[in-house]
């Protein structure tokens, strides 16, 4: 199926007041396992990959970006490519560039003013060239860079600040600080439905939840039908991949020489970890 643009997949899902998952994707394993499990529904499904996951590829982001594109064209299911948390200008013209047919303008970690002109600026140039924008307003938990707890006061995203930020930006998507955190290895998350509501209400642009493998399966639908629309996993994913790993060496591969070394037995089980954890997400999020 033709690559489709993340605008089509995200305003659709607005659309419908349903949801649709955006997967990380740090090595290829990943992206296969989150292609099979959209398969498996069908869903339709956003390849996203973080600034942090282009660092880990030295700072090249066309090759990923290539093989993910090819796996979007041979897929049986909608799927699009997204950058996301980009705060350093270069990557966002070398992933415009490379084919991502949106992109997360993070500032914001920045004052309020800052980020708006920082994310207004980008957003202009982006917008130029037909990419989808996405920014923060509020502090979502989890940031090596930042040392406030996600439920700390004054860290949410409020309705009105956010309708005066979409409106300066001309932002197309918003993320916002709802109560999860990045990099949550148990399901204990608790979302502020009212405020997601209040936020749904009040702006014209979908809204974005980060920190989704935090958020147990019943909360996570009741705040897609609250009104996020974009849910992004990661930690859930490489919790699996991990453990798949983990088990694999310390069980043992089999008794020859190759079979300890190779490391397509670990990589194989871990592709399956992956899909099982990303078709399990995919059923909540894509049936709320």
């Amino acid at each position: 199926m033709p690559e489709l643009l993340t605008a089509t997949l995200v305003e659709d899902a607005a659309r419908r007041h349903e949801g649709v998952a955006a997967f990380n994707v740090i090595t290829l394993e990943h992206a296969e396992a989150i292609v099979a499990a959209a398969e498996q529904g069908p869903w339709p499904v956003i390849l996203q990959v973080s600034e942090n996951a282009v660092r880990y590829h030295a700072g090249a982001v066309g090759p990923l970006a290539a093989a993910l594109r090819a796996m979007a064209a041979a897929a049986a299911v909608p799927v699009s490519l997204h950058l996301d948390h980009v705060e350093d200008p270069a990557l966002l013209r070398r992933g415009a560039d490379a084919g991502f047919s949106a992109v997360m303008v993070d500032a914001g970690r920045l004052p309020y003013d800052q980020n708006v002109s920082q994310t207004a600026a980008a957003t202009r140039w982006l917008q130029e060239r037909n990419i989808y924008v996405e920014a923060e307003l509020g502090y979502v938990g989890g940031k090596a860079s930042q040392a406030d707890s996600a439920h700390a006061p004054g860290v949410r995203t409020d309705p009105e600040q956010a309708a005066s930020f979409v409106a300066a930006t001309g932002v197309d998507a918003l993320a916002v600080a709802v109560g999860t955190s990045h990099a949550m290895t148990t399901r204990t998350a608790s979302i502020d439905l009212e405020l997601v509501k209040a936020l749904r209400e009040r702006l014209p642009v979908p809204l974005v939840l980060h920190g989704s493998s935090g958020v147990p399966d019943d909360e996570l639908r009741r705040a897609v039908r609250a009104g996020i629309t974009k849910v992004n996993i990661g930690t859930a994913l490489n919790v699996a991949f991990t453990g798949a790993v983990r088990s694999q060496l310390e069980g043992g591969s089999g008794d020859s020489a190759r079979a300890d070394v190779d490391p397509r037995g670990y990589l194989d089980a871990a592709r399956t970890a992956m899909t099982a954890t990303a078709a399990a997400m995919l059923r909540v999020v894509g049936s709320p």
